[in-house]
């Protein structure tokens, strides 16, 4: 993508804590996926290619879904056939 065509998306996780949305912003980080934590409780990301979005639901559902929900999520990849 070029860079006027970078999307930026405010992701609001305010029922998490504030330190979970640090850690969600680190692994972001991690993963070479710009963002940053804003005051009212949202992270902005900035997605510059489409793997972003896969990666950036994959580390908010780690820090949002239940272990069941984990588990179920789990068991329906391990299940599929690819």
């Amino acid at each position: 993508m070029n860079p006027s065509s970078l999307i930026t998306l405010t992701v609001p996780i305010g029922s998490v804590s504030r330190c979970d949305r640090w850690l969600a912003c680190q692994r972001l980080q991690d993963l070479s996926i710009p963002c940053q934590c804003q005051s009212d409780g949202c992270l902005q990301v900035e997605i510059t290619h489409p793997i972003a979005i896969l990666q950036l639901r994959s580390v908010v559902q780690q820090i949002t879904a239940t272990r069941s929900e984990l588990i179920d999520w789990l068991e329906r990849c391990l299940d599929s056939d690819f």
